[in-house]
């Protein structure tokens, strides 16, 4: 099991951060149009199931995979956006979306007066803390396959 890459958007669609770790194939576009069709197609899931839905969802969208790969939603009520691709195996991460805002977002971004909330993350220690605890999750696989 494995974690491919993670994305950061702001309430606006503003692409805040994105790491990859074991992404096996790149997009034939650029990172900006990368950033914009997946926040598109958020936005319009997040439409089609609070819609759609035969019953009232207080959490909305959590995920959705395809035959290669599993797609984890967390939105804060502050509309941050957190989505992160990993392989099939990976479970729920509502959880681990949750402490990568509040342990690390929060604590090397929202408290870091030389970080503005509207633009990309230039932190050096956000980046790290984010690498290592991506790194040390229990299913994540430097050689994924």
């Amino acid at each position: 099991m494995t974690v491919h890459n993670l994305y950061i958007f702001d309430r606006n669609g503003v692409c805040l951060h994105y790491s990859e770790w074991n992404r096996k194939k790149q997009a034939s576009i650029s990172k900006e149009e990368e950033y914009k069709l997946m926040y598109g197609m958020l936005f319009s899931i997040r439409s089609f199931v609070s819609k759609m839905s035969p019953v009232d969802m207080k959490d909305g969208f959590l995920s959705f995979q395809t035959s290669k790969y599993k797609l984890h939603y967390y939105e804060t009520p502050t509309g941050l956006k957190i989505v992160m691709n990993t392989d099939l195996g990976v479970n729920n991460m509502r959880e681990t979306l949750h402490q990568i805002y509040s342990s690390i977002f929060v604590e090397y971004v929202v408290k870091n007066p030389l970080c503005s909330l509207n633009q990309p993350i230039q932190s050096e220690l956000f980046h790290a803390k984010l690498d290592s605890f991506i790194r040390g999750l229990p299913f994540f696989s430097a050689r994924a396959g």
